[in-house]
């Protein structure tokens, strides 16, 4: 059988879609979302803007760091342990120096550093301060922070008492 096709009628006149006014909407709404999308910081971004050091213990019998040229040891005579802690511009550790001026060589160093700092039972720390430089990243700072909460003291606790600082330029 043949189908027969209708014949068009006067007025009458097929659907069409306007495709450029939709396209236009498109293009502005994308538009839109690309011009007001923030993205949230990156977790490295964050600027550190510690606290100046504040001793969480004192202790009478502890002369002050530098007072006594005969003292050879870092950690004699004082309660305070200072770790400082640089950063390179890309973010990791560029320096770190244990006590005044000795620099250890990493993380592995500085862990048997303090192992054998924390082990000498005539040694008495009450705290340990981290002097952090401001190029370190979160994620580095937060590796030196877990080497130094592992230690633990002659009294066979772990080291609580840290504390962290911005060191100076």
């Amino acid at each position: 059988m043949r189908r027969r096709r209708k014949k068009k009628r006067r007025g009458e006149s097929e659907v069409t879609l306007n495709l450029a006014a939709m396209l236009d909407m498109a293009f502005q709404l994308l538009t839109f979302f690309i011009l007001t999308f923030r993205p949230s910081p990156v977790e490295g971004d964050v600027m550190l803007r510690l606290p100046p050091p504040m001793p969480t213990v004192v202790s009478e019998k502890a002369e002050e760091a530098g007072s006594n040229e005969k003292n050879t040891s870092l950690v004699q005579g004082m309660n305070t342990l200072t770790i400082t802690v640089l950063g390179s511009p890309n973010g990791s550790i560029h320096q770190i120096m244990f006590g005044s001026d000795t620099p250890i060589a990493g993380l592995g160093a500085l862990d048997a550093k303090l192992r054998a700092t924390f082990g000498d039972p005539n040694v008495a720390i009450d705290q340990v301060i981290l002097q952090v430089g401001s190029l370190l990243s979160y994620d580095q700072l937060m590796q030196v922070i877990d080497v130094c909460t592992r230690q633990k003291l002659p009294s066979g606790d772990r080291l609580s008492k840290l504390s962290l600082v911005e060191a100076p330029q």
